[in-house]
């Protein structure tokens, strides 16, 4: 026994239907007339009502749902967002302290002596060398510098 208020605009089964009522107890043996059988139906007004109240409380509660969800897609949004901007921040203060060392290390090498400098000093310590070396054999300082051992087995003249 189903009754047709018992679906939905869905069209499935919204509402389970009622169990089936147990059947009525053989009447008494006590010698009474017998009293009609109460019925515990609610009439179709009363049926129509309770499922209008139940679809709107269903439409409430997806409502309700659906406003919880768009919620948390901004909260996921904007903490996604705050990870973006981290990882930015992150990236800019790593690229900050690489600056920084480029920085020292180009006013290092700016420092250095150029080209031009080494190839003087080069010259300059060749003409120095070949000028000392001439002097000390021309004033027989060559007497003043270490002698070396003579290697065994040779004679020196």
């Amino acid at each position: 026994m189903t009754d047709a208020s018992q679906g939905t605009s869905s069209g499935q089964g919204f509402v389970p239907p009622a169990p089936p009522k147990p059947a009525a107890p053989p009447p008494a043996t006590v010698a009474t007339p017998a009293a009609p059988a109460q019925s515990h139906a609610l009439p179709a007004n009363q049926l129509f009502d309770q499922l209008a109240r139940i679809e709107d409380k269903c439409s409430r509660i997806e409502d309700k749902y659906a406003r919880s969800e768009a919620l948390l897609s901004r909260v996921e949004d904007k903490v996604e967002n705050a990870a973006n901007r981290m990882n930015e921040s992150a990236r800019q203060s790593d690229l900050a302290a690489l600056r920084t060392e480029m920085r020292g290390l180009a006013d290092r090498t700016r420092r250095l002596p150029g080209t031009g400098a080494l190839v003087l000093t080069a010259v300059i310590t060749a003409i120095l060398t070949v000028v000392l070396m001439v002097a000390v054999q021309r004033f027989n300082l060559d007497r003043l510098l270490p002698q070396r051992p003579a290697a065994t087995g040779t004679t020196v003249q």
